[in-house]
Order: C-alpha cells, then sequence, then structure tokens
C-alpha cells in the first residue's frame, strides 16, 4: 500500500512538471520568434523589468512592460532568443538564455510564476 502510494506521487509531481515543461516551451517558441507582442501575452498583471544598462522597475504594469519590451526589441534589432537552460521549484520556474542581433547577443533571465495553471512572467531581466 505504501508503495502504491508513493507511485501515485511519483506519477502526480511528473505530471506536473511536464505541465510546467510545456508552458516554458512555449514562453521559449514566443522569444525564439523574437515578436515582443507574441511575448507580452505571457506577462503578468506586474512584472519586475530590467533593461540593460537601465535601472531595474518593480510592479511595472503589463501595459508598461510591454511597451518597454517592444521598444527594446525595436531599438536593439533583436532577431531571435537561444535557451541555456531552465529549471524551477514548487509554482517558480526560470528560463535562461542569450537574446541574439545580427552583430550580438544580451543575456535574458526569465522567473515565471504559475497562477491558475498557466505560466507568466514575473521577471525578465536582459543584461
Amino acid at each position: 500500500m505504501k508503495h502504491w502510494i508513493m507511485s501515485i506521487c511519483f506519477m502526480l509531481a511528473g505530471f506536473v512538471n511536464a505541465n510546467a515543461q510545456s508552458e516554458t516551451d512555449m514562453v521559449v517558441r514566443a522569444l525564439r520568434t523574437a515578436n515582443p507582442d507574441l511575448i507580452t501575452t505571457y506577462l503578468d498583471d506586474y512584472v519586475d523589468l530590467k533593461l540593460l544598462d537601465k535601472d531595474e522597475v518593480k510592479n511595472m504594469s503589463k501595459n508598461q512592460a510591454a511597451m518597454a519590451l517592444k521598444l527594446f526589441y525595436s531599438e536593439n534589432n533583436i532577431k531571435g532568443f537561444e535557451k541555456v537552460s531552465d529549471g524551477g521549484k514548487g509554482n517558480l520556474v526560470y528560463i535562461l538564455g542569450k537574446l541574439t542581433t545580427s552583430g550580438k547577443s544580451y543575456s535574458i533571465t526569465v522567473q515565471l510564476k504559475q497562477k491558475n495553471g498557466t505560466l507568466y512572467i514575473i521577471t525578465m531581466r536582459i543584461s
């Protein structure tokens, strides 16, 4: 009986992790398109945003973050994204990678939080 309960727990944990993994895959695909409109669909209502040498802005509204992200993508001619790693614990997940342009790349860290079964971007830092 004890082994049976443990097996069910591991199966459920695997299902939750697989669901979070598929959600991060969707965000990674959005980042790869280099389309800020698509990326902003994954923003939470309030986001912490740090873009290059500018100060980090905490609790920026989704609309403000979307405008800032669109401007950043336009000014820096972002062409794509390469994932370096991802992971997480509980309902928090992160994605590390590089935003690419024709000549250089920028490091990006994206932190996501699961709300109502969906992952939303809560922090984005680009350096």
